[in-house]
């Protein structure tokens, strides 16, 4: 059974189960405007008090445009001062995507360009129909990707060919999208949601605090030495030893049943 959480103008927010899915709804091209961003906080807010909750699917309304990018009619005007207020803002939206507690699924349908690209790489995992195209045309623009493009972007693919898409500003197909490492599943094009569905209740069915503290660990562990994520690591799955759900999981494994897990 799903559920509207609250109806906002660019974005909606509905909860199937334990899993709540942000559809980015804003014709034609689902353009990340003011109102776009402010809403995403006032998404992000409603899932950040939604204890329950255990995954999030990010998608966008329609097959031909996930999101196709910034709204570039405020590009004009801006200044050094105002341009660092705007990198600021949609960073700082895009870094409590990515740190989001639980697991945020992407589901690409349609072209993913610039900041709608970023939008995606702020996630855990990508699904993308195989009409999806990925790309970062700023530099057309005479600026380059900031909200989080150049960083998120090598780690995923490499810096070689990082620079090559982002010197180039030229868009790559759901294909080579999925060969570099940029997307981690591909799906029949309209059914990329259907796809992150799949997923996402497969990911549910697992202990939540083990793929909780499983994803911290990643994202901070990736960003230090070798040792200090294999300290991180054994830090956490020593308090994982002291969970219920370890109980619980374990002992359903050894009596051959379904584990209920309970978060604790």
């Amino acid at each position: 059974m799903s559920k509207l959480v609250e109806e906002l103008t660019t974005v909606q927010v509905i909860v199937e189960e334990q899993i709540a899915i942000l559809e980015l709804n804003n014709p034609p091209v689902n353009a990340l405007t003011s109102t776009v961003m402010a809403e995403l906080i006032v998404a992000l807010d409603q899932l950040e008090e939604m204890t329950d909750l255990r995954a999030a699917i990010i998608t966008g309304a329609g097959n031909k445009f996930f999101v196709a990018g910034a709204d570039i009619k405020q590009f004009p005007s801006l200044t050094e001062a105002t341009g660092k207020e705007l990198i600021t803002y949609g960073r700082m939206i895009f870094d409590r995507i990515a740190d989001l507690k639980f697991p945020v699924l992407c589901a690409i349908n349609g072209l993913a360009l610039g900041g709608g690209c970023e939008l995606a790489l702020a996630c855990d995992i990508r699904i993308a129909s195989a009409n999806a195209k990925f790309g970062f045309p700023e530099v057309g623009l005479g600026i380059f990707p900031g909200y989080g493009g150049t960083q998120r972007l090598p780690r995923l693919v490499g810096l070689g060919k990082a620079k090559e898409i982002i010197f180039s500003g030229e868009p790559i197909k759901a294909d080579e999208a999925y060969r570099i490492g940029l997307v981690d599943k591909l799906a029949p094009e309209g059914e990329s949601l259907l796809v992150a569905k799949e997923l996402a209740y497969k990911i549910i069915a697992k202990a939540p605090m083990a793929v909780s503290m499983a994803k911290k660990v990643m994202n901070q562990g990736v960003e230090t030495s070798l040792h200090e994520g294999l300290e991180l690591e054994s830090e956490f799955f020593s308090k994982l030893c002291g969970t219920e759900d370890k109980n619980e999981g374990t002992q359903a494994f050894l009596e051959k049943r379904v584990p209920q897990f309970s978060g604790r």
